[in-house]
């Protein structure tokens, strides 16, 4: 069987927005549809078989909004469920290790671009070892897609781009795998994005890039992503990409890059952390204040 698009439920708006999210992604990867809700278990209250029937009593209630909000949007799908015990993190873990990729919601922060991230997603993210995609509370199906000709919010036009970061010091296949296959199942543009900023004169060897001026060095950095990726181009030859780099920080140029994008890509090392598992300084910034859904693609 072909491992599922997995997606955390629990009643909240955030989870109902990610899980019509994971059902149009399951139609696109033409994969089922697994909707996953965590409840903890009570063995040692003296009320824990009154708790334990509430929890069940409210899972269910969840998993059937989710349901709904699923088949209105994807009446072709029949995503099938399951109830699992906590803690959450661990559980959506094992959700995520069984899955081909893992969607969890996020709260929009009101009257701001981006998410409010809670501290069950950020360890999830931190420790998944298959890609994670957090959507806000408020993300809507056409908000993926170009305005009709008319401007009007649309699911028929064509989708937005697809943007990724990627690191040209620390290019990963995983992720820039990941990025090119969501805009080639989107027949989207891929927007492929390197921050640099100036190197300090101390750090600067011998015939280093620093040694030149800032258009020159913004020209050397797109020929290293121009050759990063030109054996991709020809894996995908379907996918039109558009390679850009800017200084900055990482971090600001790539929420910048996101708006307006229909999927943000960023890679995430799981190795050689010396605080242990968490998000790196990047990740953490762009998948709370990106306007689009992000997708956090682990690598070793």
């Amino acid at each position: 069987m072909l491992q599922p698009v997995a997606v955390g439920v629990d009643g909240s708006a955030e989870s109902l927005a990610a899980a019509e999210w994971a059902a149009h992604e399951a139609v696109r990867r033409d994969r089922p549809l697994r909707l996953v809700h965590v409840w903890n278990w009570h063995p040692r209250q003296t009320d824990g078989e009154i708790a334990n029937a509430a929890q069940r009593h409210l899972a269910l209630r969840a998993l059937r909004r989710a349901e709904e909000r699923v088949r209105a949007a994807c009446p072709g799908v029949r995503p099938y469920d399951e109830q699992v015990e906590g803690p959450a993190a661990t559980a959506l873990l094992t959700a995520a290790e069984r899955a081909d990729l893992l969607v969890l919601g996020s709260r929009g922060l009101s009257g701001f671009t981006g998410f409010l991230v809670g501290s069950v997603a950020l360890d999830v993210v931190a420790r998944a070892t298959r890609p994670v995609v957090l959507v806000r509370a408020g993300e809507e199906a056409e908000d993926a897609h170009l305005p009709a000709a008319d401007g009007s919010a649309s699911t028929s036009s064509g989708y937005r781009d697809v943007v990724f970061g990627i690191d040209l010091g620390d290019a990963c296949d995983e992720v820039i795998r990941f990025a090119f296959e969501a805009a080639r199942l989107r027949h989207a543009r891929l927007r492929a994005v390197h921050a640099w900023q100036a190197p300090s004169p101390l750090g600067l060897g011998p015939g280093d890039i620093g040694l030149v001026d800032g258009p020159q060095r913004a020209d050397e950095w797109l020929g290293f992503l121009s050759g990063v990726l030109h054996v991709w181009r020809d894996k995908y030859p379907d996918v039109e990409v558009l390679e850009s780099v800017a200084e900055g920080k990482a971090s600001d140029v790539l929420v910048r890059a996101a708006s307006g994008a229909s999927l943000l890509v960023v890679g995430h090392r799981l190795a050689g952390r010396p605080m242990g598992p968490r998000t790196g300084p990047v990740t953490h910034a762009v998948i709370h204040h990106a306007g689009c859904p992000v997708a956090v693609v682990p690598h070793a």
